[in-house]
């Protein structure tokens, strides 16, 4: 197998704040590849680098051979992303977010979001702001997976999520 993500010497600085540095890994394509470490370690500010979310300071990472900062926007039509935390209008129901993200994406397949809707048990009809954690959870799962991704990064999928 060949490696899907490549990462070289990663460093993100915050001035004198600490981010992470000299970070240095590969995940082959099929492979499960998980980070652990304490609050503070470095393992959101990782994955927002490699989602091109932040310029790295030093170091190089690809996803797919495409490099994580200057083809970003490649790289989101690879990767389905769920975020550490996410919000969305509170007046918007889950259906309306999906059918918005769905729209971002260029389209996605119904069926699988209706498929993806069932198999988590979520109620798309309320409104962002009455949901609970866990239910918010479900909206960012589906939309990670929506668009049957080639990879997931997903950055504390369980949180808020009953077992």
């Amino acid at each position: 197998m060949s490696d899907l993500i490549q990462v070289n010497n990663l460093t993100k600085t915050y001035g004198k704040q600490r981010g992470i540095r000299a970070v240095t890994f590969n995940i082959a394509e099929g492979e499960v590849f998980g980070f652990l470490g304490p609050n503070g370690a470095g393992k959101t500010t990782t994955i927002r680098t490699l989602m091109g979310f932040l310029k790295p300071t030093a170091g190089q990472a690809t996803i797919g051979g495409l490099d994580c900062w200057s083809q970003a926007t490649q790289i989101k039509r690879l990767v389905g992303y769920l975020p550490g935390e996410f919000s969305f209008d509170p007046n918007l129901t889950g259906a309306q977010i999906l059918s918005y993200l769905g729209h971002l994406r260029g389209g996605v397949d119904q069926n699988n979001v209706r498929q993806l809707i069932e198999r988590l048990d979520f109620d798309p009809s309320k409104r962002f702001h009455t949901y609970s954690r866990g239910n918010k959870q479900k909206i960012g799962l589906v939309q990670a997976f929506m668009h049957k991704p080639q990879l997931l990064i997903l950055d504390e999928p369980t949180s808020g999520l009953d077992p």
